[in-house]
């Protein structure tokens, strides 16, 4: 039993995920250089959360605000609110996935700049 608990807690490889650089930033997966990099890229798309932020706000007017004019129980409207949260919440970390997953496929980064394996 204590065999299969060490084998579950398994490190991470200690090196990057996109570069292979041997030295990691802490509590990431990148090297300090990759993280910065996506920092920078990223910035370009800052406006992705007006849309999760535009969904969580139609499902809070339209249930929270609009179930109660229909007639509806309050209670039951009030679960609304966190459907819209959990929309909100949900539509940031797609968004934030999908960003990530361009940024390592070498969107918008000049082929020089990417990993020796990347080059096409």
């Amino acid at each position: 039993m204590a065999e299969e608990d060490d084998q579950e807690k398994e490190a991470p490889p200690a090196t990057c995920a996109r570069c292979a650089e041997a030295e990691r930033a802490p509590r990431s997966d990148w090297c300090a250089a990759c993280d910065g990099a996506f920092d920078v890229w990223s910035r370009r798309y800052a406006t992705d959360i007006l849309w999760a932020c535009l969904g969580g706000g139609v499902i809070v007017c339209g249930v929270a605000l609009g179930l109660p004019l229909l007639g509806v129980n309050f209670l039951v409207a009030v679960s609304g609110v966190f459907a819209g949260f959990g929309t909100l919440y949900g539509g940031y970390r797609w968004n934030r996935q999908r960003r990530r997953r361009q940024f390592l496929e070498g969107a918008a980064v000049p082929r020089a700049y990417l990993p020796e394996g990347r080059r096409r």
